[in-house]
């Protein structure tokens, strides 16, 4: 009789190893392997939970009944019921009355699945190999006192036929992980050469656009005013009033090259900060379109923005200033709003409209768009376009901000 019972013992163990070969997740080795585990140990819920590489959190996997441990993320070691075990402190927990036992209720502890599955009798052993803990076998029961010794013996035995397949899987697992990261970060670096590229054509672009209202424009104008006052000089008997247009090209000129190399290189964004800037240029812009667009600017950043490197300031100006021409070039819009704020850390800059905006799932490119997103990624920014909450467009840039911020707000309109 011993013997058959033995014999039956071994035919569920093999048939465990049988079950194993070929799975390739944690998922679907608990599925596959549960129904032979419950011949060996009865259980209504059993779990296997697998320690992370850095040996601070674990994943845990069901099967019978769920509970929230699977459902929830990579946890802390240090709030598992059964840390002690984990951590090597102990070699098995065995336990009749599990809802009361102290060893899994404490300070921090995530043991309410305990508590709300009712189960009462749980078995607990480590899952080694090559002598380090790499997680834990958990077999639990609604009734009391339904574990012995024997089943702790039996639970380590099914624990040594699975630990060396968690091994595999969880240093597989660690590998795909660590080459999409790398991939990743590939694509980055990839994504911010070509980005970088681009951005120094666009710039190369814009020198030679300034070169040419230079040459075309401001330089012409200057050469007329020369051969003018040239031919001025010679007059005599010289009135204001044939010098009166000679003054007022000279103001038109200057005017002109100011717009330029204000163009180029914002001033005032160097005197008097990044929102000063922003509401400037929306009302420049906004008046020189001859439309009778609504603005407000609102700032919530209690000055966290002027304290940023120049060149993070002059890009989010860039992209604001692109946002904002492009809504009142083609928006139809009424009302344009800036808002700068402060989101548990990073600085977002939010430009909206609320005029035609941009069909349900179009892809949002163009020379305009893609240069934001260029300079976004250079700042190492995240960018967002998209339609309003209500209507019209949406351009959110979030820059990462580490300094301890404090919100506030001042609201300023036109």
């Amino acid at each position: 009789m011993l013997d058959q019972a033995r014999r039956s013992l071994f035919d569920h163990y093999l048939g465990i190893s049988r079950l194993l070969a070929g799975q390739l997740d944690f998922n679907s080795i608990i599925r596959s392997v549960a129904s032979e585990i419950m011949q060996i140990i009865p259980h209504e819920h059993m779990d296997v939970c697998i320690k992370q590489l850095d040996d601070k959190f674990h994943i845990a996997y069901e099967s019978g009944m769920e509970s929230e441990w699977s459902k929830h993320p990579p946890a802390l070691l240090t709030g598992s019921p059964i840390r002690s075990l984990l951590s090597g402190e102990v070699d098995f927990l065995l336990s009749g009355n599990a809802s009361a036992d102290p060893r899994f209720h404490f300070k921090g502890a995530f043991s309410s699945p305990i508590l709300t599955l009712g189960l009462q009798s749980r078995v607990h052993v480590p899952l080694k190999v090559h002598g380090d803990i790499i997680g834990a076998l958990s077999c639990s029961s609604r009734q009391r006192d339904l574990y012995t010794m024997q089943d702790v013996v039996d639970a380590r035995a099914v624990a040594d036929l699975l630990a060396p397949y968690f091994y595999a899987i969880r240093a597989s697992e660690q590998a795909k992980r660590s080459a999409i990261e790398e991939a990743e970060a590939n694509a980055r670096e990839e994504g911010l050469r070509l980005g970088a590229l681009r951005l120094t054509q666009e710039l190369e672009a814009e020198r030679q656009r300034i070169g040419m209202d230079l040459h075309d424009q401001t330089l012409a104008d200057i050469t007329r005013l020369t051969r003018r006052i040239e031919r001025l000089s010679h007059v005599p008997d010289l009135s204001g009033e044939m010098l009166e247009p000679v003054v007022r090209s000279l103001h038109t000129c200057m005017h002109d090259l100011r717009q330029i190399i204000e163009e180029a290189k914002p001033s005032i964004l160097q005197l008097f900060g990044l929102v000063q800037a922003i509401e400037t240029y929306l009302d420049r812009s906004i008046r020189d379109s001859g439309t009778t667009i609504e603005w407000a600017i609102v700032d919530e950043t209690q000055g966290v923005v002027d304290a940023l490197e120049e060149t993070v300031v002059i890009a989010l100006f860039r992209i604001v200033q692109e946002a904002v021409n492009n809504a009142i070039r083609h928006a139809q819009a009424d009302k344009i709003t800036v808002r700068l704020s402060i989101d548990d850390g990073p600085v977002v800059i939010e430009i909206s409209d609320d005029g035609i905006g941009m069909p349900v799932g179009e892809h949002h490119t163009g020379r305009g768009v893609d240069n934001m997103k260029t300079r976004a990624r250079l700042i190492s920014a995240s960018f967002e376009i998209g339609r309003g909450m209500q209507a019209g467009t949406r351009i959110r840039v979030t820059l990462p901000y580490e300094k301890e911020l404090v919100d506030g707000r001042s609201d300023r309109r036109g």
